[in-house]
């Protein structure tokens, strides 16, 4: 029975999972498969490579950095987090990134991106690291109208979240059918319509079918949260998510807050640690 872990995304709420992945990563738990979206994927690959603290480390050593993130880079590159110096100069000069770990590691790692020429998810494996394989990671946590679209091997991507938020489902299609599903939001959350859906029809007017994904996102959401209750109803799932709402925005520039968010999932990473492992053991 192969065991899986499904990361949603949530921009910087990702570094909540990351508190939590890390946790598993000291307590010596690995799945056999991992899909993430956004930035589920970009800090989830981390623990491909086997590397504790990675994601919160260079968060928050770059908080500040213009070269990272900000408006200067959005008025600049047309990208938010910067493309070159985030996915292409950080991994290789300043929080090095273990490819000899990240390509030997057996895990599946699955990325989730969406086509904005379809509105359609799209899932990429990613088994080892180049340039291209690296803007598949950023593809998927380009976020509308905070990035430009990604061109990869032939696609036009972004945000994987708009047609896939939670791939629970995908991944018990490939027969991975034992699966921790680690949210960002809190037991209760439902997703509303994005109010910034007006702008979003004036910047991605070229992409109808990814203007029709991202207007009925909310209701593929929603849906996709009461099929993860269900799952969890019948065994087939355990799902691991804050008791509260998460104490940062989608963008932050504070370091103390990116620690903060960071140790309260490490701090539901040790509280759900055993349940975890005995979940994985199916005992």
């Amino acid at each position: 029975m192969k065991k899986g872990l499904v990361l949603e995304g949530g921009a910087m709420r990702g570094l909540w999972t990351a508190g939590v992945t890390d946790v598993m990563m000291e307590h010596d738990v690995w799945p056999d498969a991992l899909i993430g979206v956004s930035a589920g994927a970009a800090f989830g690959c981390n623990l491909k490579s086997r590397q504790i603290g990675r994601a919160i480390r260079y968060n928050t050593r770059f908080a500040n950095d213009s070269r990272y993130s900000g408006l200067k880079s959005l008025m600049t590159s047309g990208d938010y987090f910067n493309a070159q110096f985030g996915y292409h100069v950080v991994p290789y000069e300043y929080d090095i990134f273990d490819t000899a770990a990240f390509e030997q590691n057996p895990m599946t790692f699955t990325v989730v991106c969406t086509d904005v020429e379809t509105g359609k998810a799209v899932y990429h494996d990613m088994d080892h690291v180049d340039y291209d394989e690296l803007e598949w990671l950023r593809a998927s946590a380009s976020m509308p109208l905070a990035s430009k679209v990604v061109h990869v091997q032939g696609r036009k991507l972004l945000d994987g979240g708009v047609s896939d938020s939670i791939p629970l489902e995908y991944f018990e299609r490939q027969g991975i059918t034992r699966n921790v599903v680690i949210l960002t939001q809190p037991l209760g959350y439902q997703k509303e319509h994005n109010k910034l859906m007006p702008l979003m029809r004036m910047a991605l007017r070229k992409y109808p079918h990814f203007l029709r994904a991202l207007d009925q996102r909310h209701l593929m959401y929603n849906r996709q949260l009461e099929y993860v209750a269900e799952a969890e109803r019948q065994g087939r799932c355990l799902v691991i998510r804050p008791d509260e709402k998460i104490p940062i925005g989608h963008i932050s520039h504070d370091a103390a807050q990116m620690r903060l968010v960071y140790e309260q999932g490490r701090k539901a990473g040790e509280q759900h640690i055993d349940r975890i492992i005995a979940f994985y053991e199916n005992k």
